[in-house]
């Protein structure tokens, strides 16, 4: 009777291992304050930059720090003066956050890395920089800004056009 020594192989490593998520950067200013509380005549407007941005933790390792960058600027209402355009509004307040997470790859193509780095890990980070924007308005005496959801698909296919639109043409 021969013995075989198979050892029972464990599970396979997740593709996608989310080792830990934070907040790397984190400010909020009203430049204003405190007159532009009594000042503000309606909800202020505002203006969402977000970025996306990702890159090895160590050399030679399947280990990525993604980075969430969002830059929310209020401005007071502009006011129209004899149907035209007025002074440039006031900034009410500046809220810039980076929210970032540490994740592990294992076993993924090579193919698949890039969308996974710039769409399905910024889909994780989302709703955690989402809700800490919001609290830091509320919590700065404004009304909470709420970010809509985003096609981190349609945003990493618009990085891909541009660069491509950028790349020196071939000889």
């Amino acid at each position: 009777m021969s013995e075989t020594s198979q050892q029972p192989s464990g599970p396979a490593p997740q593709p996608l291992v989310v080792n830990i998520q934070y907040v790397k950067d984190l400010s909020f200013e009203v430049p204003g304050a405190p007159q532009i509380f009594t000042a503000l005549r309606a909800q202020p407007q505002v203006a969402i930059n977000l970025d996306v941005q990702a890159r090895r933790v160590q050399e030679g390792q399947s280990v990525f720090e993604v980075a969430l960058v969002i830059r929310a600027e209020a401005h007071d209402a502009p006011q129209a003066q004899n149907g035209q355009a007025g002074p440039v509004p006031p900034t009410v307040f500046v809220a810039e956050l980076t929210y970032a997470g540490v994740f592990t790859l294992n076993g993924l193509p090579e193919t698949a890395i890039e969308p996974v780095l710039l769409v399905e890990c910024p889909r994780i980070l989302f709703p955690f920089a989402r809700n800490i924007l919001s609290d830091v308005t509320r919590d700065g005496g404004f009304p909470p800004v709420l970010l809509q959801p985003i096609d981190f698909v349609a945003l990493w296919q618009n990085r891909r056009a541009q660069a491509g639109a950028n790349a020196p043409a071939v000889a």
